[in-house]
């Protein structure tokens, strides 16, 4: 046995599942395709912030101390936290370490990796939840005269033709994409579907504080009612401003930005949207009642209440792409992981792991990192403390002959 466990991907999850290893005395390597953070490095565009206010940027071990608490961290400020964070707990990092394969062996695990082969007897899976960009199959219908890009290829509104840009997708990236875009002056017409209305701040504090204090973050992965939902909710339309303003759909209508429904087809060039705008917008709009309902049960008295989002007086249903009016679209269509390595019998049908609050079928092995993991709060970087904790405990029962029964704790 080269070492006991193999930890996949040195980004804030890895580094905090390193962190409860090593309090275990559970010797490990945590294995990084490119450098520490590297996602935050590599796959991010120049003006991105942090969607949490840095006072919630605390990871095991290592509370905030930095001067500016309810400001939010630029791209270079996390690099900086994650190296930092490695660099304290002297976490086993290999860089430019790629795992290629990992299978199951008659007493644990066999990692191949670029740099040579690991045999283990557990592994933890933190490579991230946003590995690829989601783009649908009719993205190849699109016209050869229209650029595309996704969050991985944009980086600034310089990059991109002049004119007309087709921003998909109005969950967190989608809007602040659409917010950049158009103040850079170009017009900007953004395809809507399901999404999750947020303001920045209510009753004088940040939106995100609301949701720790009030426990709704601290709800459990087995408490919610229907948790494959939870987990594919879209992420919420903020943005980690300076003046901490909110990019909810009215402000971007205010800004200029035209608005569209799904995009469901390209037929002969063009671009088909789905109508029901009025209904995507009321459901999001009562979703966000309900949570500020839910704060004001918490604190007591009411804050205030924001407009409904207002429905375009009228909303186009297609767009003509061979006319030169969109020059250039943006994918914000989501993410997903990507497995392409793991040679476990372990994911569901649509490629996605399969686990029980980060427990997977195969004895010994885990994951991290993923979207309601065990918290409403898992993805982000404060709620990998007590996920990291709960599998690490798991895990060791595992390494200590517990029956396949022993769950993880929390």
């Amino acid at each position: 046995m080269d070492v006991t466990t193999v930890v996949i991907g040195a980004g804030h999850a890895g580094l905090a599942a390193s962190h409860f290893l090593r309090e275990r005395s559970i010797d490990h390597v945590v294995l990084e395709r490119g450098e520490v953070a590297n996602s935050w490095r590599r796959e991010r565009w120049d003006s991105l912030r942090l969607l949490t206010p840095s006072w919630q940027s605390r990871l095991p071990g290592m509370p905030y101390e930095g001067p500016d608490p309810d400001g939010y961290m630029t791209m270079g400020e996390v690099v900086d936290l994650i190296e930092r964070y490695a660099a304290v707990t002297a976490a086993p990092v290999r860089t430019g370490t790629e795992v290629t394969s990992v299978r199951r062996t008659d007493d644990g695990y066999l990692v191949t990796t670029s740099t040579g082969p690991l045999r283990c007897r557990a592994v933890v899976i933190a490579s991230g939840a946003c590995n690829r960009p989601v783009v649908p199959a009719f993205h190849e219908a699109v016209p050869s005269s229209v650029e595309q890009f996704t969050p991985f290829d944009y980086r600034d509104p310089a990059k991109l033709p002049d004119g007309g840009v087709l921003v998909v997708g109005a969950s967190a990236t989608g809007v602040q994409l659409a917010a950049e875009l158009q103040r850079s002056g170009r017009p900007v017409t953004l395809s809507v579907g399901e999404h999750t209305r947020l303001p920045r701040t209510y009753r004088g504090r940040d939106i995100l504080w609301w949701m720790d204090a009030s426990g709704v973050w601290d709800q459990r992965y087995d408490e919610i009612d229907d948790l494959t939902r939870a987990r594919r909710l879209p992420s919420p339309q903020l943005a980690g401003t300076p003046d901490r303003s909110s990019v909810d759909l009215n402000a971007l209508t205010a800004l200029g930005v035209s608005l569209v429904g799904r995009w469901a087809a390209v037929r002969d060039g063009r671009a088909l949207f789905s109508g029901g705008l009025r209904n995507v917008f009321a459901l999001a709009d009562l979703k966000l009642q309900r949570l500020l309902d839910t704060f004001d049960a918490f604190a007591g008295g009411t804050g205030e209440r924001f407009a409904p989002t207002t429905v375009p007086a009228s909303s186009r249903l297609q767009l003509d792409l061979r006319s030169g009016e969109i020059r250039s679209i943006v994918w914000a269509t989501g993410f997903r992981p990507e497995y392409d390595w793991l040679d476990v019998p372990v994911m569901d049908a649509k490629g996605r792991l399969a686990h029980d609050g980060g427990v997977l079928a195969s004895p010994g092995l885990y994951a991290l990192g993923l979207p309601v993991l065990r918290r409403r709060k898992s993805t982000f970087i404060h709620g990998i403390e007590d996920d990291a904790r709960d599998v690490v405990d798991h895990l060791a029962g595992h390494l200590a002959g517990h029956p396949a029964g022993h769950s993880a704790g929390g």
